[in-house]
């Protein structure tokens, strides 16, 4: 009889401790498919300039970080404090990929917190970002000077996984760049 006046709340229980114990557990990083692989084929307009195109081409030559983030996305504007006041190394070059979003918000978005991309690349569809895998925004990528995707970053970066994770895979892509 008590067993029938009491299990919601023995289920409410029960619930709270697999939360618990799910919150508890330590995070991984997400793996990603495409390290070690070329950026995805992609032909996409520069935000601020629709009419001048863009493909995968576009990330070679150099150490590129991919940044995709969006002018609705509260973390990105966390994470976006980051990219205007810690600089890259000198020939790293840092390009946005502005996430299923229009470009109004996005340029006022830029306008209002800073622009510290070299060019921003509009996915409005969202198609390079899956073919990313993207999970949702931000996330940021390292890609070599051939194009291959060496590094992924799921979720806002902050000073410690700035420095502990994104500027050392920065580093390793540089030194590997110097090595070849």
């Amino acid at each position: 009889m008590w067993l029938k006046r009491f299990w919601p709340l023995l289920l409410l229980g029960a619930l709270v401790l697999l939360l618990a114990i799910g919150l508890g557990r330590e995070q991984k990083p997400l793996s990603s498919a495409l390290v070690g692989k070329a950026m995805p084929a992609f032909n996409l307009p520069s935000l601020k300039n629709q009419n001048q195109r863009y493909d995968q081409s576009l990330f070679r030559g150099q150490v590129f970080v991919l940044n995709v983030w969006a002018s609705w996305c509260e973390a990105c504007q966390y994470e976006h404090k980051i990219f205007v006041e810690q600089p890259l190394p000198e020939n790293v070059a840092l390009v946005g990929l502005n996430y299923k979003d229009q470009s109004g918000p996005a340029l006022r978005w830029l306008r209002d917190w800073g622009d510290p991309y070299r060019l921003s690349l509009q996915d409005e569809q969202g198609r390079l970002g899956l073919d990313l895998g993207v999970y949702g925004v931000p996330e940021t990528f390292v890609i070599n000077e051939r194009g291959i995707i060496t590094h992924r970053h799921v979720g806002a970066l902050d000073e410690e996984s700035w420095t502990q994770d994104l500027l050392p895979a920065v580093r390793r892509a540089l030194a590997q760049q110097q090595a070849d």
